[in-house]
């Protein structure tokens, strides 16, 4: 955790995320400082486990707040995915992994979960729709 707390775009996330009411932005991606840090507010269809998809970052750390219901992760060390799904996007900063989601955490709404690039993560576990922040903070 101390390399996130030297971020200064991830301060800067944990700033906004105090400052501002998420439930209230619009739909969509807020730019907060250009390339750096922005939030995209999104509905979207929960899915099973089996469903999930885990994926990893390169170029960005991963702040996610489900808004309106709870909502589970997969989760698995970046080192321990085997089974990647082609290469990564560098355009837009994913690799999708096959591997079996097996850990799962959960987060209730307002509760905050931070993915950095040596975690595999599968979000939008749950039933139903939800409403939620993505904040993408650049990696320094």
């Amino acid at each position: 955790m101390k390399a996130l707390e030297q971020n200064p775009y991830f301060n800067k996330a944990l700033d906004y995320i105090k400052n501002n009411d998420l439930g209230a932005l619009p739909l969509g991606k807020h730019v907060i400082d250009g390339d750096n840090l922005w939030v995209n507010i999104v509905d979207s269809r929960l899915k099973t486990p089996t469903e999930a998809t885990l994926e990893v970052h390169d170029k960005y750390i991963d702040i996610q707040i489900p808004l309106s219901c709870e909502e589970k992760f997969g989760v698995k060390p970046r080192s321990e995915c085997t089974a990647p799904r082609g290469e990564m996007n560098t355009e837009k900063d994913i690799l999708f992994f096959d591997d079996k989601v097996e850990d799962i955490i959960c987060k209730a709404p307002g509760e905050m979960v931070v993915f950095a690039p040596d975690t595999a993560h599968a979000p939008l576990i749950g039933e139903g729709v939800i409403h939620k922040a993505i904040f993408k903070v650049k990696v320094v």
